[in-house]
């Protein structure tokens, strides 16, 4: 069988899919993808079913060769340098690695976390009916740990495939949108306004389980503590300090601090994307808006399909380039009407 061989890789970087459902009752994590729309984007260039398991890489680098016959793969998320054996690679693009080429990938640039799904999928035993690693709980398939130098990822062939690539709308800026509560009521209107106010930053110390905030310590009306119920993805916990953590994949199932918001399902996959230092606010919307905003979301998972493209080869007229007036208009140089003489 192909083999996807992990030459050299940085921490974080892990086995995920669209994560483990229906045992949270039980105290089951879901874990799964920190970017689902990048995992799903990554998995259709290669014909994958949506969230299928592919590999998550962290800020840092990695390395990946190809053993025993030719790989083909795809890149989303996090833009970074990537190159196959020195000849330059897209993201957002599939491409074939040759038996024995390495694809190598530089530090995220944008963002943090980026998507290498493999053609075929990734073959490992579901653990409750999932590849995606926990490593607090020992869960995950091929490896229920964090990814690391020597491992090997056994997939199918590549089918020689014409290469893809896909167009994805353009990352926004704009506010993390959430939803107050649901035990907003443990604080005052001014600790909510300080909380929407406020300019955060993800602390160094974050990780999948949760991301911890950087900024003014929000305080609580009546402590700390509360009757333990659900979070969800998203849940931002008070604790004791003041200082937010955002529950994030691997959390627990329930937990006892007061939640005072909940980041929309919408902007998960952003949020997780935001480095650590980088400033950012929060937005209040309603639960109407925050399930109107999910919907356009589900929408656009649904039709990734749609938005795939051939990678068409073409040939460039080098000297009716250099004669064209470059300066004085805008053109693209894969479209000769734009330069043509």
């Amino acid at each position: 069988m192909t083999r996807l061989v992990i030459s050299a890789i940085g921490p974080a970087s892990s086995v995920q899919d669209g994560g483990r459902h229906g045992a949270q009752r039980y105290g089951l994590t879901p874990s799964g993808a920190m970017d689902r729309l990048a995992l799903a984007a990554a998995n259709v260039l290669v014909g994958n079913v949506p969230l299928a398991a592919a590999i998550e890489i962290g800020p840092f680098g990695a390395t990946f060769t190809a053993r025993d016959g030719a790989v083909r793969v795809a890149l989303a998320g996090a833009p970074r340098n990537a190159d196959i054996s020195g000849r330059a690679a897209a993201f957002h693009s599939s491409m074939t690695l040759a038996d024995g080429e390495a694809l190598t990938l530089g530090f995220a640039r944008v963002g943090s976390f980026s998507y290498l799904a493999i053609e075929g999928g990734i073959a490992g035993e579901p653990m409750f009916g999932s590849l995606a690693v926990n490593a607090r709980a020992g869960l995950g398939s091929p490896y229920p740990r964090p990814l690391q130098a020597g491992d090997e990822l056994q997939t199918a062939a590549a089918t020689g495939a014409a290469e893809r690539r896909i167009e994805l709308p353009a990352v926004t800026d704009a506010p993390i949108r959430v939803v107050l509560g649901p035990q907003d009521d443990e604080f005052d209107d001014a600790q909510k306004r300080l909380f929407l106010d406020a300019e955060w930053k993800i602390s160094a110390t974050s990780d999948r389980m949760g991301y911890r905030l950087e900024g003014p310590v929000i305080k609580h009306l009546h402590g700390h503590n509360i009757v333990s119920d659900g979070t969800v993805n998203g849940s931002i916990q008070v604790p004791g300090n003041g200082a937010p953590i955002v529950l994030m994949p691997d959390r627990g199932t329930s937990g006892g601090y007061p939640k005072i918001a909940t980041v929309i399902s919408a902007d998960l996959g952003r949020f997780a994307q935001t480095p650590a230092g980088k400033v950012f606010r929060f937005q209040a919307v309603s639960m109407a808006e925050a399930q109107a905003e999910f919907g356009k979301w589900a929408e656009l998972l649904r039709t990734l399909p749609d938005r795939v493209r051939p990678i068409e080869n073409f040939d460039l007229n080098i000297e009716a380039l250099q004669d064209a007036n470059v300066a004085g208009a805008a053109v693209s140089a894969v479209d000769a009407g734009t330069w043509s003489p």
